[in-house]
């Protein structure tokens, strides 16, 4: 897991693009290395809370172009469904996942980030999809998801690139920090001194209610409500 580095200690969990040489450039060790630290995480009861960092001054420039050299078709399908698969076990966290960005997002560095469920980022931090203006296709369902369709097409067509500000505004990111130090350590206090169960089943409840019409989405809160009056935190109890 060179590719990626992880860590967990005192409920919290770090993932962290390792590959600061090539820009933490998407690779098929990068995704194994995120399917293995997704995998340890979600069966540590223990993890509370889940980062994702990257060291170096960019987040991810996206896949590594240079890896596909002389693969073959095989070789590059697999190294895509990999990829896909690294994004969906990040979606799949039970517990809250959050980006910390700073510096370019690309591609699938922006898939990356917006699997989880929120993105902390500093001023440089900023965000392009360039896929189809450069002769590929990639990252285009979960953006239109967190954007609409209209921007999500902008950047896919133009290549253009959103600021941190205009990442902000469109509702990419969540929290645009000064002091990112400062804002983690807030962020980390307060979901760990809250409840674990409940966190756990508002994600679920909200990662599952925005794909069904409101009856459905209704009918799986009152099932978490069950679940949870089951174990006995009828009074918000941890």
């Amino acid at each position: 897991m060179s590719a990626v580095l992880y860590a967990a200690a005192g409920g919290v969990a770090t993932l962290t693009l390792n590959r600061p040489e090539s820009r933490n450039a998407l690779n098929l060790e990068m995704c194994e290395g995120i399917l293995e630290a997704t995998r340890i995480a979600a069966a540590d009861d223990s993890v509370r809370i889940f980062f994702v960092k990257a060291y170096g001054p960019v987040f991810c420039a996206g896949a590594d172009l240079k890896e596909r050299q002389g693969m073959s078709e095989a070789q590059v399908r697999e190294r895509r469904m990999k990829g896909f698969a690294a994004y969906a076990a990040l979606e799949a966290l039970p517990m809250p996942a959050i980006a910390v960005v700073q510096g370019p997002a690309v591609g699938s560095g922006c898939e990356i980030a917006g699997a989880c469920d929120f993105i902390v980022a500093t001023q440089d931090a900023s965000f392009r999809t360039p896929e189809a203006v450069r002769g590929t296709v990639g990252a285009t369902q979960r953006l239109p998801r967190i954007l609409g369709k209209r921007l999500a097409k902008d950047m896919m067509f133009t290549g253009r690139t959103l600021s941190a500000e205009e990442a902000k505004q469109a509702g990419l990111i969540s929290r645009l920090v000064v002091d990112l130090d400062a804002e983690i350590l807030k962020i980390t206090q307060t979901i760990l001194e809250a409840p674990a169960q409940s966190l756990r089943l508002a994600k679920r409840c909200i990662d599952r209610g925005v794909e069904l019409d409101p009856k459905g989405a209704l009918e799986v809160e009152i099932e978490a409500i069950e679940e949870q009056l089951k174990a006995g935190n009828w009074m918000g109890k941890k």
